[in-house]
């Protein structure tokens, strides 16, 4: 029985007892008063059973959820943990990329600049070579022009 109807019914038994003049006291059937004091000591323990179950069961429930929020939070600074280390990572992996590409850059421009210099310096050589070639193509050329010139002219006598 739930004990604050036992409680109201009470409290009625009371107030129909009979007032005594001039006096705050009341008579009241004592057996009424007996019969729903016996009915408050059985029910007063199903309470205190029930509200030490519900106190039981909201611990439980707090435990789980602190449990559950423990977990949650270890899981996000794990979480958290492998973000920054992808981070860290990624940052590396850029500033990986970003110096052999400076590097190539490097090489390449001086691969560009050897690759000049040898040209040049191959095309100087073979301009001298062809300066040496054209002068004893033009000496050649003087030689049969002069050797022309002589078989052409009349021969004077050698002994007139």
């Amino acid at each position: 029985m739930d004990i604050l109807y036992l409680v109201d019914r009470l409290e009625e038994s009371i107030k129909k007892g009979v007032r005594i003049p001039f006096t705050t006291i009341r008579l009241v059937d004592e057996r009424s008063i007996r019969t729903l004091i016996d009915q408050m000591r059985i029910s007063i323990p199903d309470e205190v059973r029930r509200a030490q179950r519900i106190g039981r069961e909201r611990d439980k429930i707090m435990a789980e959820a602190r449990e559950r929020a423990e977990q949650l939070v270890r899981e996000a600074e794990a979480r958290a943990g492998e973000l920054s280390g992808e981070h860290a990572i990624a940052q590396a992996a850029e500033a990986r990329a970003a110096a052999i590409r400076q590097k190539a850059e490097r090489e390449a421009a001086t691969l560009r600049r050897d690759a000049q210099e040898y040209a040049f310096n191959a095309l100087c050589q073979l301009e001298e070579e062809l300066q040496r070639t054209l002068r004893v193509v033009e000496n050649g050329l003087r030689r049969i022009q002069v050797e022309q010139a002589e078989e052409t002219t009349p021969e004077s006598p050698a002994g007139t």
